[in-house]
């Protein structure tokens, strides 16, 4: 048997889960069951089945390594409808019950009454949070999170309980809050410029990291970015979006929310920035956007080894940053403080290189072998896709050459032609159709198999840059490379102009090609 354990954000315990598995292996014991394995999961949320010791569970039960998991509670295991009922549905797959000490022995009625009441109780534990925040904010308190330039303020009542919510002024990042609105809007530098700058003077970002433009710029819509906070002008805003979990990839998304369900409070004793200089900002802002239009809602181009170059140095991406060449990111977003590589590389150059040398193990006779096989059985499908089509125009073609002489004989006998004249008329205007498909069949159709399959695999390989790259395809063949390289990590090599290139994966390797070095 197989023990399992989780604690999360409504039992913030260390020792639950010690205190889980002691109960679980006392009853272990009474029951005599030798024990197996102890999985666990801490501080995670049970609405979601990606945890790695229930991930860890389910793969050793495909194994075969136990005949039953025991735990606390059914809640403990999953919190989600869908969730319990898929783990319940894999483990009976496997010949693997379920114990809990709080229902017993685990059966497809406890799923469908407890997942509903564990969704029940997920979406009334949400409703009172957000209950429980929307009261702080009206009250001038934060509804959640620290923004960049305050600090936490601790008070406790004279019951010695903490209250929460209450923020201050941090004066020497409101200092920087300020220098970064005065250099957009006074003296027009971008937020990269700004980003460079404050990187250069050694200023730590908000995550006590580097500063990057998207922490300056942010989204306008969602309220996001240093630009864009309006608790700098003493306006506490909150529930502008709400975050709904996607059933597919268990990611929180936002989802926004009318302005008429947003709440506001003023709170002028947090006012860091001048009004004068928020609206220069906002100014700045919409003329940049009737200049540049939205190009966040654009489609950008993907190319075929989009998502997999890293810097070597740093290890931020590589993307584009012209039309044909590549080029580190946070080099360009955050300066050279933080990134010395400024070395860049032709689109077209890196994706030769990367698919040479997957041509290599493409040329293992394995594969062409395989080409060959496949070549042959799709020609010969086309090939009895002709044969039976021009079957079926003969077989029509004899069978109402067939009736016309039927009619002509009836002719003979003596029906009346105007009888038959319309049925007659429909046979000859037919079988002259059907003359007609069968020369074009006959002048089309594919010639006997030849040997040109290993030719034929020969050319792909040849040109598969141009065969990978075609705008029809080249997101299906991205998707397939990915399968086959984990990363492409591009390293400036120290003693000459040579960009280092190094393949993670099923593909791995490493050789070098000619880089270029901006300033």
């Amino acid at each position: 048997m197989a023990l399992y354990a989780r604690y999360s954000s409504d039992l913030q315990n260390d020792r639950s889960i010690e205190h889980q598995v002691q109960s679980c292996t006392e009853f272990a014991a009474a029951k005599g069951w030798n024990i197996v394995n102890c999985y666990s999961d801490a501080g995670v949320s049970g609405a979601s089945l990606k945890r790695p010791g229930i991930q860890a569970l389910l793969k050793d039960s495909l194994n075969g390594q136990f005949d039953v998991v025991v735990a606390e509670a059914l809640d403990r295991l999953s919190r989600d409808q869908e969730g319990i009922a898929g783990l319940y549905k894999r483990l009976e797959f496997t010949d693997v019950g379920i114990v809990t000490l709080s229902e017993g022995d685990i059966s497809a009625l406890h799923i469908g009454l407890k997942g509903t009441m564990n969704a029940m109780y997920l979406r009334d534990l949400a409703d009172k949070t957000r209950r429980g925040l929307r009261g702080k904010v009206k009250e001038g308190k934060s509804g959640g999170g620290l923004s960049y330039g305050y600090r936490v303020v601790k008070q406790f009542t004279a019951q010695g309980e903490a209250i929460r919510g209450d923020r201050s002024i941090y004066e020497a990042q409101a200092l920087i809050v300020r220098r970064i609105f005065h250099e957009y809007a006074n003296l027009n530098r971008s937020p990269k410029t700004i980003a460079h700058r404050l990187n250069q003077d050694g200023i730590a970002g908000p995550s006590g990291k580097s500063w990057g433009p998207t922490t300056i710029n942010g989204n306008r819509k969602r309220g996001t970015g240093i630009l864009n906070n309006e608790l700098y002008i003493g306006q506490l805003v909150w529930n502008r979006q709400r975050f709904v979990k996607d059933p597919s990839t268990g990611r929180r998304v936002p989802r926004y929310n009318p302005q008429t369900e947003w709440i506001r409070r003023e709170v002028s004793e947090l006012r860091i920035v001048p009004q004068d200089l928020w609206d220069a900002a906002k100014d700045r802002q919409k003329s940049l956007e009737k200049f540049s239009g939205t190009p966040h809602k654009c489609n950008r181009p993907r190319y075929l080894l989009s998502g997999l170059i890293r810097c070597g140095v740093c290890g931020g991406g590589y993307s584009k940053i012209s039309k044909m060449h590549y080029g580190c990111s946070t080099s360009r977003n955050k300066g050279l403080s933080v990134c010395v590589n400024r070395k860049t590389i032709r689109r077209d150059t890196l994706e030769q290189a990367v698919l040479g040398a997957l041509k290599a193990p493409l040329m293992h006779d394995a594969l062409a072998d395989r080409f060959s096989d496949e070549y042959a059985r799709r020609f010969d499908e086309l090939r009895c896709d002709d044969t039976t089509t021009l079957g079926s125009y003969k077989a029509e073609k004899d069978k109402l050459a067939k009736e016309r002489r039927n009619i002509l004989a009836a002719i003979r006998n003596g029906i009346s032609v105007s009888l038959i004249k319309d049925e007659l008329e429909r046979i000859t205007f037919r079988l002259n159709e059907l003359d007609e498909l069968l020369i074009r069949e006959s002048t089309h159709a594919l010639p006997h198999r030849r040997t040109l399959s290993t030719k034929r695999y020969l050319t792909v390989i040849d040109t598969l840059a141009e065969t990978l790259n075609c705008e029809n395809t080249r997101a299906e063949f991205s998707g397939h490379l990915a399968r086959l390289i984990d990363r492409i990590v591009l390293t400036p090599a120290k003693e000459h102009e040579d960009l280092q290139i190094t393949l993670h994966g099923a593909l791995a390797s490493n050789f070098s090609v000619s880089g270029e070095k901006t300033e």
